[in-house]
């Protein structure tokens, strides 16, 4: 799988060590940045470069990481079509999948560690959605509430 990631300076340490372990896996990553941990920046513009990947069919996946997560998941929530869950957890990362066709997943950097990040982008790789019709049914409302906010 092609996944994209980016993460701003609070969390470039974590998408380091993340690029390595996705590889690892046998996924191929294009990093977005931020490439300079030492200069702030802001994580709508990684939240933008990975949806950009992602819209564009350049990634199947993407990862962000923030300070706690909360910011660049409200961001990357705002492009038609990404689908990102903040998750910090072992379940929520594979069943954000499974049930609500989730497509990047989000990582708090000053929430979690790296055993816990790893675990989480391991479950969120691996998994598959489910296609069960109540969950195609969900999704579809909210296709329309976007569509409709999107006009």
């Amino acid at each position: 799988m092609r996944i994209s990631i980016g993460a701003d300076h609070a969390g470039y340490e974590m998408k380091q060590d993340l690029i390595e372990f996705v590889q690892r896996q046998g996924h191929t990553v294009h990093d977005v940045g931020t490439f300079e941990p030492d200069k702030p920046d802001d994580y709508p513009d990684y939240a933008t470069l990975v949806a950009e990947d992602i819209r564009s069919g350049k990634a199947d996946r993407g990862i962000l990481v923030c300070g706690s997560g909360v910011g660049v998941s409200v961001a990357a929530n705002k492009y038609k079509g990404i689908r990102a869950g903040l998750c910090h957890d072992h379940y929520s990362a594979h069943q954000g999948v499974e049930h609500d066709d989730m497509n990047v997943l989000v990582l708090g950097a000053r929430i979690i560690g790296p055993m816990m990040a790893r675990d989480s982008t391991e479950a969120f790789l691996n998994a598959k959605f489910s296609g069960e019709a109540r969950h195609v049914r969900r999704l579809g409302k909210i296709k329309k509430i976007e569509d409709a906010e999107m006009r």
